[in-house]
C-alpha cells in the first residue's frame, strides 16, 4: 500500500511507533540492545514514545523527560544509530508522505546525531544525513 497522507494525529503517530519498533524487535543490530541490554519495558516504553513523537511533532507539550540519560550508558557505536535513522525513515515513507513525515525523518536524524556525538561514537558526521538525503530528490 502506497503512503498517501501525511502525518496529522496522535493516532498516526502511534501507527509510526508501532511499525518502526515491530521493526527494531526485529532487527539483528536493534533487538539485543534494546530487549537484552536496556531490557525495555515495551508497554510503558511505547506509549512514552508516542507522547514523545506527538509533543516533537505537534509541540503538544505530552512528554516530560530528558531521554539522553537514559541512551547514554548504552553499548552503541555508530551503526546503531545509523540503523536507527535507516528504520524510522524506512518506516515513516511506507506509511507517511508530506511535510510533516519530512520534519519526522529529519527530527529522528538530528536526534541520532546529537546523541551520537554527545557518546563520541560519530566517526562520521556525514553518515547520518546520507542516510536521508542521498537517495531523495530534496533540496538541500
Amino acid at each position: 500500500m502506497k503512503a498517501i497522507l501525511d502525518i496529522e494525529t496522535a493516532q498516526d503517530v502511534k501507527r509510526l511507533v508501532d511499525a518502526f519498533y515491530a521493526k527494531v524487535n526485529c532487527d539483528e543490530l536493534l533487538a539485543p540492545i534494546f530487549n537484552e541490554t536496556a531490557n525495555v519495558n515495551w508497554s510503558t516504553h511505547l506509549p512514552t514514545m508516542y507522547r514523545f513523537w506527538e509533543s516533537m511533532l505537534f509541540r503538544s507539550g505530552n512528554y516530560q523527560g530528558a531521554p539522553f540519560p537514559k541512551h547514554a550508558v548504552l553499548p552503541v557505536q555508530q551503526a546503531h544509530f545509523e540503523r536507527w535513522v535507516t528504520l524510522f525513515a524506512e518506516t515513516v515513507d511506507e506509511n507517511f508522505v508530506g511535510p510533516k513525515s519530512q520534519e519526522a525523518k529529519s527530527r529522528a536524524m538530528f536526534i541520532a546525531d546529537t546523541f551520537a556525538r554527545r557518546m563520541g561514537v560519530l566517526t562520521d558526521p556525514a553518515a547520518l544525513a546520507r542516510i536521508l538525503y542521498d537517495d531523495c530528490d530534496c533540496v538541500r
